[in-house]
């Protein structure tokens, strides 16, 4: 094999590559929001639930949740870049 060969082969084989990266781009924010959006689900209502048992809480539960829900959002914000990446479109 020469080298116009090879290089005609590793074109190709490119292009079939190239062909799935969308779905790759798609799996990774549709798997990546996955876990976050049922860890923001279960946070909330696990502090509903602590508030409605014990209403004086509310300002000890608020600023935990919230960080907590931040750190659950920014996996989220990470596998939307990473799909970017993979689509190419940064």
């Amino acid at each position: 094999m020469d080298l116009a060969q090879l290089a005609s082969v590793a074109q190709q084989q490119a292009g079939q590559a190239a062909s799935f990266t969308p779905l790759a781009a798609g799996l990774a924010i549709g798997l990546g929001a996955i876990g976050p959006g049922i860890g923001v689900g279960l946070g909330v209502a696990k502090a509903m639930e602590a508030i409605g048992r014990n209403p004086e809480a509310t300002g000890t539960l608020f600023l935990p949740m919230i960080i907590g829900l931040a750190f659950a959002e920014a996996i989220a914000i990470y596998s939307l870049i990473i799909a970017f990446l993979l689509f190419g479109r940064v």
